[in-house]
């Protein structure tokens, strides 16, 4: 006989994602005492100790804990599907699902995926992340999210991916610019103008390889973590830029002409992956975000 409960599990999996009892106690809406009393009882039947509580300083897994936390989320997904379709049709696809997605990525592909996907499956409770790439990756690890769209690129082990498509990196430039008139543009033609970079992972990564590689190095001006200031400034003739995403229209956020060109020649495609933990077993909800991302993406 089992000596732990689901709820058990549950409670643990929560304590692991907000760091402290008083937050999982929160998050489960129960008192603190017994969200700890639900985590001693399990470690209890473990015969381990899973988390090493430090007042002031939350919690923190063992690694008995870390072991023990993948497969409990396992078991609880497949007790959410259990509980959902014996009241429903095999048909039917249920439950919650928290999607991740790259910033600069977000705009160009989250709004259709989520539409897509809620017109679908409207029994699903669905939510997004979109924020660094970092911090995706963090959120995966930590159970916060259930699958995520990111490049392909410098990505952590323990991730599975499905590749979506490949997109190329362009110059970007102000329509007055005296190279907007040409139709391609190489790194060379660029490197001595300057540059306004967007300085997030992978992006900066990926652009600095690519003059790294043809043996340049570009004259940065500005820096920003934002794709639509990076656009704006270079709509007002301060520099070009590198980008992957592009928008359907040639406009900054201000409204100023931009024109996009070509490298030749052409740059390494970069990556685009759906990614999820590889320790956890996809909940349906999640194959289904799979197979639509395909679909639309493929």
């Amino acid at each position: 006989m089992l000596r732990y409960t689901l709820r058990q599990l549950e409670v643990f999996a929560a304590v692991a994602d907000h760091g402290s009892i008083a937050s999982a106690a929160g998050s489960l809406h129960v008192s603190e005492s017994a969200v700890a009393g639900a985590l001693n009882n399990l470690e209890r039947a473990f015969g381990a100790q899973l988390a090493i509580r430090r007042k002031a300083h939350g919690i923190t897994l063992t690694t008995a804990g870390q072991g023990v936390l993948g497969r409990a989320r396992n078991l609880l997904v497949d007790a959410v599907d259990l509980q959902l379709h014996a009241g429903g049709t095999d048909a039917e696809v249920r439950g919650s699902l928290v999607l991740g997605c790259y910033l600069t990525l977000a705009p160009t592909v989250l709004a259709r995926l989520i539409e897509h996907y809620g017109r679908r499956y409207p029994l699903v409770e669905l939510d997004f992340y979109d924020g660094p790439q970092s911090e995706i990756h963090r959120r995966l690890a930590d159970g916060q999210l259930d699958v995520a769209i990111a490049y392909d690129l410098s990505l952590p082990a323990g991730l599975n991916r499905q590749p979506l498509f490949a997109a190329e990196p362009a110059v970007v430039l102000s329509a007055e610019h005296p190279l907007a008139e040409r139709s391609e543009l190489s790194l060379a033609d660029v490197a001595s103008e300057p540059m306004i970079l967007l300085d997030v992972d992978p992006s900066r990564e990926n652009t600095m390889t690519m003059f790294g590689a043809a043996g340049l190095t570009p004259s940065v001006r500005f820096r920003t973590t934002d794709y639509e200031v990076t656009r704006s400034l270079v709509g007002r003739g301060m520099g070009y830029a590198i980008l992957v995403q592009q928008p359907a229209g040639e406009l900054s956020y201000e409204g100023r002409p931009l024109v996009v060109r070509p490298l030749r020649p052409a740059a390494r495609p970069v990556p685009v992956s759906m990614v999820w933990p590889a320790a956890l077993r996809p909940s349906r909800s999640v194959a289904a975000m799979l197979s639509l991302a395909a679909e639309l993406y493929g």
